[in-house]
């Protein structure tokens, strides 16, 4: 069986440093069996951010992109901060992506993260979802995605 760690290195990903929390909240928080993943937003390993409104900034694949990026994220502190063997899967994943008022693929852009997650994760990484347009996100990000665990 292909371990997550196995899986980033098949497909070339890179994980981005472990994100640090831009203000008083935690990384995560445990509350019984499962963990609360703070959002994560569409920032690349070197911490530029992927900004602007899908649909009138940013192209669909763009969005896709940015939603790859939050995933990534999401990724770096379920390996560094909680750890691959912990995860027994993902429950449920809430993405929201700042649209132009007249764009309505959010859902497809949102499998940019979804698709990632299940690579990586296999069968762990299926999940319940919610896909939500925005008319703003923090700093500007195309794409926030905040997941919710199982643990071990």
């Amino acid at each position: 069986m292909t371990t997550p760690e196995e899986k980033i290195a098949q497909l070339g990903l890179l994980l981005p440093p472990t994100p640090k929390p831009a203000g008083l909240y935690q990384p995560f928080v445990v509350s019984g069996k499962l963990a609360f993943l703070s959002g994560q937003i569409s920032k690349d390993a070197e911490g530029k951010v992927l900004a602007g409104k899908v649909g009138k900034d940013l192209s669909f694949e763009q969005g896709r992109a940015a939603a790859r990026l939050a995933a990534l994220n999401i990724l770096s502190i379920m390996k560094h901060l909680i750890g691959f063997e912990k995860i027994n899967r993902i429950v449920k994943m809430t993405g929201f992506v700042q649209t132009a008022p007249d764009f309505y693929e959010i859902p497809a852009v949102v499998n940019g993260a979804s698709e990632i997650l299940g690579e990586v994760l296999g069968e762990r990484g299926t999940h319940a979802r919610s896909a939500v347009g925005m008319s703003s996100l923090p700093l500007n990000a195309a794409v926030e995605i905040e997941i919710i665990l199982e643990l071990k």
